[in-house]
């Protein structure tokens, strides 16, 4: 047994990092400034997109991504209810109305088989807020398709997808068509690139100008314009805005985290790798898949337990994994049983029965690119060892 407790998730922070860090603090400017511009204008390159906007979280991206589109009281979103519940807070804050269905049985995405059913008999439906959920990227074809047929806006929440593919085409970058697509990314302490806390937005740059004036208090001119020496005191506050910005100190981590995350995304894989040949013969579990035509970010390694094939539930399971040093988690809670959801829209746990049924057994296991191939073995061999004891 490890003598150690194995995070679930630890953030891999090198020396690199430390060091843009102090030079930022040393150079006076650490609110939204130059090193923010350099990470929105690197990662929008990395990411293929056609403009990126710099934030304190993903909620903040979604909730500008939101207003920039003018999403409001009267309006409907189509969403998963297989989320954290910011993504659907957002949609509640601009005085919208979720509209939440069922989702696909392997990969727990969004079912666009029931986005279209939702769509079709609901005309006050305005956009379509898919999540790329543990960093598999939903099916963005048909819901493009359906998008673009019903002249919706799309808002995906890729919280966890940095850097997934979709058929070749990297999450963030524009679809084709004429559909409006914003991609809402964060930089969470857990995520695949980290600031501590942050978030970035990308899509078309009109849109994206909008939801930068929306960021911001809804002033026509950011701090670094106003006090640079190019810039100039005056500025007009055009909208009720938020105060969402980035400070230079979170975009100095993002800009190191960003030029290792190719490497770190190697190793993620390599675990992933190892995690899946050796769950293969353990008949007490469910391995996550990855589809043919997609490559996931693989930000989260959820199993899905056989709980008829054992003595012990879920929560017992978890149990026995810390009582082995071992850290995990459970993603997610679907929103349709939090109160707040449950109590306003009048939902029962068996209304989106993939979702509810799929939670009850999933257990996700510690990843990250700081592992070392010790720490996978001792995950490895903590899971068998439970499974084994366990079965019936």
């Amino acid at each position: 047994m490890r003598s150690e407790f194995l995070s679930f998730s630890p953030p891999l922070i090198g020396e690199e990092e430390i060091d843009e860090v102090v030079k930022t603090l040393r150079s006076g400017w650490i609110t939204t400034g130059p090193q923010v511009e350099r990470f929105q204008s690197e990662f929008k390159e990395y990411v293929g997109a056609e403009a990126a906007l710099a934030l304190n979280s993903c909620t903040s991206a979604l909730h500008v991504a939101l207003a920039a589109m003018g999403i409001g009281p009267g309006d409907r979103v189509v969403s998963t209810p297989m989320t954290f519940a910011s993504s659907i807070h957002v949609i509640e804050h601009m005085g919208a109305e979720p509209v939440l269905v069922d989702v696909e049985p392997d990969t727990l995405n969004i079912d666009p088989n029931q986005i279209e059913a939702a769509v079709k008999a609901d005309p006050t439906i305005k956009a379509i807020l898919p999540v790329h959920l543990y960093g598999h990227p939903a099916e963005m074809d048909p819901i493009l398709d359906i998008a673009r047929r019903h002249k919706l806006a799309v808002i995906e929440d890729a919280a966890h997808s940095l850097p997934a593919r979709y058929k070749g085409r990297m999450i963030g970058a524009p679809a084709d068509g004429d559909v409006t697509n914003l991609v809402a990314f964060s930089f969470y302490a857990t995520k695949n690139l980290t600031t501590g806390e942050g978030g970035m937005l990308t899509g078309p740059p009109d849109i994206i100008d909008q939801a930068r004036v929306w960021s911001l208090h809804g002033m026509s001119r950011d701090a670094y314009k106003r006090y640079t020496a190019e810039g100039s005191w005056f500025y007009e506050v055009l909208l009720p805005g938020f105060k969402y910005n980035m400070p230079d100190l979170q975009a100095a981590m993002g800009v190191q985290q960003l030029a290792k995350l190719p490497r770190f995304q190697r190793r993620r894989r390599e675990i992933v790798d190892q995690y899946h040949e050796a769950f293969a013969t353990m008949g007490g579990l469910e391995r996550p898949v990855e589809r043919p035509h997609v490559e996931s970010a693989w930000h989260i390694y959820a199993i899905r337990l056989h709980l008829d094939r054992l003595k012990i539930d879920r929560s017992r399971f978890i149990e026995e994994l810390r009582k082995r040093n071992i850290g995990s988690s459970v993603h997610f809670i679907p929103v349709h049983i939090h109160p707040y959801y449950r109590d306003k829209y009048g939902f029962a746990p068996a209304r989106f029965p993939v979702a509810f049924g799929a939670y009850e057994r999933l257990v996700s296991l510690p990843l990250s690119p700081k592992l070392t191939d010790d720490d996978v073995a001792d995950v490895i061999e903590a899971v068998e060892d439970i499974l084994e004891k366990n079965a019936r």
